[in-house]
């Protein structure tokens, strides 16, 4: 698979990964021939960005960290909590549990594997995408932190309901009014009333927009005042927002380049060193060109050197071609020039 431009997709061309709605039912499934029609409507509901079936890369692993079923649950019981709290009912806290303890399975079961985040955005799913995005990068940056079972669970919980308090907010309000209508404060509102969560989850939520240098919201809390769930929330939900194609549009090396220059300013150093171990810098798929001034495909990546993964690179055309990998880790002399979308 390759992972390309909305603008580069042509009819006839099959569509590499499922794509969701925001209940979590399938819009378009993986291997559907694409259409004028579909690309046309993929445009239309916000999509810039998705996989399609190449046989040179058919053996690129683009695996998710979370299966498919899972991330359906997650996404639907997401969207019953969301429309619950538009309404005004009661949402169903142990639903939501059930699908963390799945998220939390799966990322620990994936020991060792850099994380890639590769599922298509909508404009009705980024919320949701945004959620799971935000929880998968928590707890994986937690783990490598040491954090135990308990721990994770309570991190995982607060990193996929962070931003649970935007629901039902008012924009102006939210940029105008008091410190206390803040989402963060709504969210934490929100989640202490939940026996269900920790105190501690329900600080992610309160916490997660604070800064090591006290210029954060709500409260201006610095450094140490800081609860470490929320520090490490704070890094992903950042990163997950800077390379949303609809809010930051950054390429992943770029977002990372611009995390570290927040270290000890508005991110903490310690969780940014453990972040640049787990994500994947240039995703399997990604077209890239060389400092050779040659173009290929990652199709692999190296734990510890995200700037250098491998590289295949495919002359010619039809069932005559000429294919080459050349591993970064081991050509040093040649690197990354450009992501080509």
């Amino acid at each position: 698979m390759r992972y390309v431009s909305i603008e580069r997709v042509e009819p006839g061309h099959y569509l590499g990964k499922t794509i969701y709605s925001a209940n979590g039912t399938v819009m378009l499934s993986a291997g559907v021939q694409l259409t004028v029609f579909m690309i046309n409507t993929l445009n239309r509901i916000g999509v810039t960005m998705l996989y399609i079936q190449d046989a040179a890369y058919a053996d690129i692993d683009i695996s998710d960290m979370v299966s498919e079923e899972t991330k359906q649950a997650v996404i639907r019981e997401m969207n019953e909590t969301v429309e619950a709290l538009r309404s005004g009912k009661e949402w169903k806290a142990g639903k939501i549990g059930v699908q963390i303890n799945a998220i939390l399975e799966a990322v620990m079961s994936s020991e060792g594997v850099m994380l890639q985040l590769n599922d298509i955005r909508t404009a009705e799913n980024q919320w949701y995408v945004h959620a799971l995005n935000v929880c998968m990068i928590s707890t994986l940056i937690g783990a490598n932190m040491g954090l135990n079972a308990q721990q994770l669970k309570e991190l995982a919980a607060g990193a996929l309901l962070h931003d649970i308090g935007k629901v039902g907010a008012v924009p102006w309000v939210e940029s105008s009014g008091t410190l206390q209508e803040h989402h963060t404060w709504r969210g934490f509102e929100r989640l202490k009333s939940k026996q269900e969560f920790s105190l501690l989850t329900a600080h992610v939520a309160l916490q997660h927009h604070e800064q090591p240098d006290g210029k954060g919201l709500p409260r201006g809390l610095s450094a140490d005042e800081i609860n470490s769930y929320a520090k490490i929330v704070a890094v992903a939900n950042r990163y997950d927002n800077l390379v949303n194609p609809a809010i930051g549009a950054l390429q992943p090396q770029d977002a990372v380049e611009e995390l570290m220059a927040m270290s000890e300013k508005e991110l903490d150093h310690k969780v940014l060193i453990q972040f640049t171990r787990i994500i994947s810098v240039y995703p399997n798929g990604t077209a890239v060109r060389l400092s050779t001034k040659e173009t290929g495909v990652v199709v692999r990546q190296h734990r510890g050197l995200p700037s250098r993964p491998v590289i295949r690179i495919v002359k010619g055309s039809g069932e005559e071609f000429e294919v080459t990998e050349i591993d970064l880790a081991l050509h040093t002399t040649v690197f990354i020039e450009a992501v080509l979308t």
